[in-house]
């Protein structure tokens, strides 16, 4: 039986040994997370941006009347086309020429005794060059009544080119080129200076449109007049325009944080019209002054927006904001180096000061 002992505890012994050294291999090696690693770059990223715009006419007037009257006639409607000049409609209002003529007769008659009290005056004036002839209180009075005569005469006549332009805001006239857009009046309506609720007529220039765009800030600082940009409206598919930019407001809007722009378009074949939607497209060429990183390093949670820089072996979380993007790379602005290497595909998972 002893013979036979040994073989078998020096197998097991053999065996335990073994499974040692196994479980040994098998245990995992702490070692340093691995991640793909990008470098800052500094420069702008020129992209393509989509942006909603509207058609506005270059000149629009609501008119109202500036006389009560009724309507007497409407020579327009809705789509004609009108010259700056073109009379529109006439008012009639017998008030108003009853008060004019009134006014005329006390311009002449104050007219008439301001010529009179004159030719006194100047009598008197001459018969005082002989002494006593003229007591010097009635050469006084004289004169002091031809001025008051003057004056009334004046008031009268201002009050008559008063009447007069009461009585020319009777006839309307198109202050500009365009097109009525808006008709709510009919002969026989009657019609208040007083009332504004609705216009009697409106006019639109559509020769010459506004193109107005609200331009995100970041955008709107690397734009300047004269650039240019393209843009399609729904009402025609597929077909591109171009404009460059006009107007720029100087003024960023606080709540939406965007600066209006406008772009003149010449419309005189009148295909487009002031209301249409259209689409901008603007391209930008970045901004010299920022950096930029994989679109996929920046990473936005609902507190902050940041890349992970690695710093002395260590993920470092840098606050940044963005501008320009394609479908690859992203601008951003925070505190970063050019040439810094930061994580290129990072995610909120991934801990601040974790070894790299």
């Amino acid at each position: 039986m002893k013979a036979y002992l040994i073989p078998i505890v020096s197998a097991v012994l053999f065996a335990s040994c073994t499974s040692s050294n196994e479980k040994e291999k098998k245990e995992p090696v702490a070692s340093k997370a691995s991640y793909d690693l990008a470098t800052v770059e500094k420069g702008g990223v020129a992209s393509s941006i989509k942006l909603p715009a509207q058609l506005a006419a270059y000149q629009e007037v609501s008119i109202f009347p500036k006389a009560n009257g009724y309507v007497k006639t409407v020579l327009v409607d809705i789509g004609s086309k009108v010259s700056a000049g073109t009379l529109l409609m006439t008012l009639e209002a017998p008030e108003l020429i009853q008060a004019a003529a009134q006014a005329k007769e006390k311009y002449a008659r104050a007219k008439a005794d301001y010529s009179i009290g004159k030719e006194k005056y100047n009598r008197l004036l001459e018969a005082s060059a002989t002494a006593g002839a003229i007591s010097p209180l009635d050469l006084s009075t004289v004169r002091a009544k031809m001025e008051a005569d003057s004056s009334l005469a004046n008031a009268e006549k201002v009050n008559w080119e008063m009447q007069q332009t009461l009585l020319s805001y009777l006839k309307v006239y198109a202050p500009f080129d365009g097109v009525i857009t808006e008709r709510n009046v009919h002969p026989g309506m009657l019609v208040s200076a007083t009332v504004k609720d609705k216009p009697m007529l409106e006019l639109k220039q559509v020769a010459h449109l506004r193109l107005q765009v609200d331009m995100p800030e970041a955008l709107s600082s690397t734009l300047k007049e004269k650039d240019t940009v393209s843009f399609y409206v729904s009402a025609m598919p597929g077909k591109r325009m171009v404009a460059t930019i006009s107007r720029v407001s100087m003024n960023v809007n606080a709540q939406y944080r965007t600066e209006r722009m406008e772009m003149d378009v010449y419309n005189k074949d009148g295909a487009l019209s002031p209301g249409m939607y259209a689409d901008v497209m603007v391209q930008s060429k970045g901004n010299a002054q920022a950096f930029y990183v994989p679109r996929r390093a920046v990473v936005t949670s609902t507190e902050r927006r940041y890349v992970l820089a690695v710093r002395d072996g260590k993920t470092v979380k840098v606050d940044v904001s963005t501008g320009n993007s394609t479908a690859d790379k992203i601008e951003v602005y925070g505190a970063l180096q050019t040439g810094e290497k930061i994580i290129a595909n990072a995610n909120d998972e991934i801990a601040e000061g974790e070894k790299i």
